[in-house]
């Protein structure tokens, strides 16, 4: 009898989607020479999460909202206060967790470390790396006590684990990486969009049917987003970014995707030899320690969610050298520095169309805040009149286009950790005011409410 001939399409491998045919240009998203031939099976095998388990048909109707009842879920504390933080007050029982980030960043070390400090039984399965590489790295990790609820599984079939898990019975499952999984229903390799979007949706159906937290560990592409289609991202219930430089020791964990909390949250790390620390308090690595006084360097007090953050803000402004003035952000929008640069001539009257000006934001942040526009100007009116302004002055407000003063929010949040961090004075919007008890606080408050007030009793 003659076997029957496999079915073949083709997958962008950008945007996931198919066609009959290979094509040169993706007519989605447009990326050239991104289709690739996968082997696709019919969808008549078993499941592969509890194939053993007759499925039993239950017919749903639609429900009133106000008949819908349901349970506070309790959310499992981990020692990592910044984790906790960055996902909304803890892992979320049922939920999935996709962890992204460059190679080399930290993403596996955050993963282990967090495995062998919970209390739990945790299943911690590596497609990447030996048990004896994941043993030798634990015992570098400041959290590891070698307890023996963390248990290491090394395989990559997705049949395979889901057996392991059944017997096992684990509180936490945690997958490194779901581009090594592979799944017996797609014959594609490892890593296409077939087999990432098949064991994904696995692993999602296994997580809210068990209720067992899934973290999911994810490489990204050249361009810094996550590998995979699209729609990995859409199914999973939060998306997190480790971000950072690899030569440098500080890592940020930012909220991309969030379904259980807010997405503007951010924890802080410190990569050490044993691991990653906590950054409880970021402003001693957004300030930089300096003896004496610096032109161009201000203190401005920026929000990521509900944390405040005092950020340094350095610039350098110039002479222009080769005729066509030079801008440069780094850390933040070069546009909006043009803004700001403009409002500084038309409204104040510094002539800086003709400098070169740099600006950086210390500690590798990249601050979308307008609450430091104001950091921002004095810093750059500081650097072209070469007066340094006071490293116990810090400044928190927006700057519009006819050089007022606008409020911000969250003021009180701001004025509490200047005060908390020894600065003896900040300067903020005279609409800030309303219903701020001053008196309370002893760091003493400026309110202005145009630009050129601000200078002018700074450079006096």
């Amino acid at each position: 009898m003659a076997k029957s001939k496999a079915k073949t399409i083709y997958v962008c491998q950008e945007c996931g989607v198919t066609s009959p045919k290979w094509q040169g240009r993706c007519p989605s998203c447009a990326a050239w020479n991104s289709y690739v031939e996968e082997v696709i099976q019919k969808e008549s095998q078993t499941p592969t999460w509890r194939s053993n388990q007759p499925k039993e048909k239950v017919a749903t109707r639609p429900v009133p909202l106000q008949e819908i009842e349901y349970q506070q879920e309790y959310r499992t504390k981990t020692q990592d206060a910044e984790l906790n933080r960055v996902l909304g007050g803890g892992i979320m029982p049922g939920s999935l967790v996709l962890i992204g980030g460059e190679p080399g960043i930290g993403k596996s070390t955050l993963m282990l470390q967090i495995a062998v400090s919970l209390a739990q039984k945790v299943l911690y399965v590596s497609g990447e790396e030996s048990n004896q590489q994941i043993k030798m790295r634990a015992e570098r990790l400041t959290a590891s006590n070698q307890k023996p609820s963390c248990y290491i599984l090394g395989e990559t079939s997705l049949t395979a684990i889901f057996k392991q898990i059944e017997q096992l019975q684990p509180n936490i499952v945690i997958i490194d990486s779901i581009q090594t999984l592979r799944s017996s229903h797609i014959e594609s390799v490892a890593g296409s969009v077939s087999q990432v979007r098949e064991c994904t949706g696995e692993l999602m159906k296994f997580a809210k049917e068990s209720n067992t937290p899934v973290f999911l560990i994810g490489h990204i592409t050249k361009e810094g987003s996550i590998a995979g289609p699209k729609v990995l991202e859409h199914m999973v219930d939060t998306v997190l970014q480790f971000e950072g430089d690899r030569h440098l020791s500080y890592r940020i964990l930012r909220t991309i995707k969030n379904r259980f909390g807010s997405t503007s949250e951010l924890g802080i790390y410190e990569m050490l030899d044993t691991g990653l620390r906590q950054v409880s308090n970021p402003s001693e690595i957004l300030i930089s320690q300096r003896e004496g006084e610096l032109s161009g360097i201000t203190i401005g007090a920026t929000m990521e969610g509900n944390r405040p953050l005092l950020i340094e803000i350095q610039s350098l402004v110039s002479s222009a050298a080769y005729g066509t003035p030079q801008r440069s952000a780094t850390g933040y929008d070069a546009r909006r520095l043009n803004m700001l640069l403009a409002v500084l001539e038309k409204r104040v009257g510094y002539r800086l169309g003709t400098q070169d000006v740099f600006l950086n934001m210390a500690g590798g942040l990249k601050v979308e805040d307008p609450a430091i526009d104001l950091a921002i100007c004095a810093s750059l009116v500081s650097s072209f009149l070469d007066v340094p302004i006071s490293s116990r002055i810090c400044f928190a407000a927006e700057v519009g286009l006819g050089g007022e003063i606008r409020a911000v929010n969250r003021i009180e949040s701001r004025i509490s950790e200047a005060e908390k961090l020894g600065f003896e004075e900040i300067f903020i919007s005279k609409f800030n005011t309303k219903g701020l008890d001053s008196k309370k606080y002893k760091i003493q408050i400026h309110s202005m409410s145009k630009l050129e007030n601000m200078i002018d009793h700074l450079m006096k």
